[in-house]
């Protein structure tokens, strides 16, 4: 089960305007279960998105980027599981746009407008009959307030579905957010075996869209890592309708902060989310790096404990084995840290421990303290560099037995 999470409530997932959900049951890899969403369009959308830097990049996520970067106005996404469509080759993506051209010709649209999205296993041929046969029912779904349904169709290993919305008043206007995200393992920076949309309808400039697009996903998609592989099919994608009435072109538009603030809370629940439902997980843990000369290798320092398997699986334990952290501060890629300098605390429900100092243990560290604050579900492992001013946090989780046997009969 996840960590301090539940998926809201239908009637707290807030309708976008000017964006219809619709799921269907295709059956592509599993009978009786949702597995195929579409997300339909109005004209004046603009969209940006993010994507897996992981060279053996799946078909749709190719096609993605092709489009996005082409500029094409976008009137449609369609979503699977269950096949991943990555590692297909030419085959793969000739599936990819057959699924477009479906999509486009069942909502008189154009092929180039629509964006397809896969998740599931890799190396296997996509089954696109099913998924086309699967449309109507998608198309006869359509609704405004379909998020939640949306949130259980594009799960994969997930036990729950991802869902998060926020409204935030500017201009005189009522902005909207709603988003969700799939996710629990293969889950790595850059980003992740994630699925990310999040819809707003609010009007952005698609120049400002596609810079938004980039920082929210550092700091939410890519600060997350559950098992430290990278996937090949990560997509995070948003989308502004603009149809709440207020508009932005420029990051000094008034209430343009407010907005952005609103739509980055809503992506870093969406990818907290991901890591408390990590597979197997049963304790969620902010790494928080702070002391350093700049934000990059703070970063280094967060993804090498939040990586380390011998680290996630010391507080699977709840075993004050905390020498492990030491290790991965230092292997972490800083030729010229001074491990005197720094200092490491274990923190949870308002309990902060010095554990390490000066190079070593700290004087006043005893290991029942550390022992009591791993047994909490939420832990924060705080190291200070001691060499600068800059910060970074990463979330992870740790690892489980069930890790072992999820992953194992994946296939199954």
């Amino acid at each position: 089960m996840p960590v301090n999470y539940a998926t809201p409530a239908a009637h707290h997932l807030l309708p976008v305007a000017g964006i219809r959900l619709g799921v269907a049951e295709a059956g592509i890899r599993k009978k009786d279960r949702r597995d195929l969403c579409l997300f339909v369009l109005d004209p004046g959308c603009t969209v940006a998105g993010v994507f897996t830097q992981n060279r053996f990049c799946a078909a749709p996520v190719q096609l993605c980027q092709q489009r996005l970067a082409a500029g094409n106005e976008i009137r449609a996404l369609v979503i699977n599981t269950g096949n991943a469509n990555a590692g297909t080759g030419e085959p793969g993506r000739r599936l990819a746009a057959a699924t477009c051209v479906a999509v486009a010709d069942l909502l008189g649209v154009a092929p180039a407008s629509v964006l397809p999205f896969s998740t599931g296993v890799i190396l296997e041929p996509l089954p696109v009959e099913r998924l086309i046969a699967g449309l109507p029912a998608a198309q006869a779904d359509l609704k405004l307030d379909n998020w939640h349904a949306a949130a259980h169709a594009i799960m994969t290993t997930d036990t729950v579905a991802k869902a998060a919305s926020r409204q935030v008043t500017v201009q005189g206007k009522v902005i909207t957010i709603s988003g969700i995200s799939k996710g629990a393992g293969m889950i790595k920076p850059n980003m992740a075996t994630m699925l990310g949309f999040l819809a707003t309808d609010a009007g952005i400039a698609r120049p400002l869209l596609e810079k938004l697009v980039k920082e929210t996903a550092d700091e939410s998609f890519n600060c997350i890592t559950v098992d430290g592989d990278m996937s090949t099919n990560d997509s995070f994608v948003m989308l502004a309708s603009g149809q709440s009435g207020a508009h932005f072109a420029s990051e000094a538009d008034a209430g343009w902060a407010e907005v952005k603030a609103a739509i980055m809370a809503v992506a870093v629940e969406l990818a907290q989310a991901i890591v408390r439902d990590g597979e197997g997980a049963t304790k969620f843990i902010s790494v928080v790096v702070e002391g350093g000369k700049d934000v990059a290798e703070c970063r280094l320092v967060g993804y090498a404990i939040g990586h380390s398997p011998l680290v996630k699986t010391a507080f699977f334990a709840s075993d004050p084995n905390l020498g492990r952290i030491l290790a991965a501060v230092g292997y972490a890629g800083i030729a010229d840290l001074a491990v005197d300098g720094v200092r490491v605390w274990l923190e949870s429900e308002g309990e902060s421990v010095l554990v390490a100092e000066q190079g070593g243990r700290a004087v006043a560290y005893q290991e029942a303290d550390g022992a009591r604050i791993m047994q909490s579900p939420e832990i924060t492992v705080r190291v200070d560099l001691g060499r600068g001013t800059a910060g970074a946090r990463v979330y992870t989780c740790d690892f489980s037995y069930d890790y072992v046997k999820i992953n194992a009969d994946y296939r199954s």
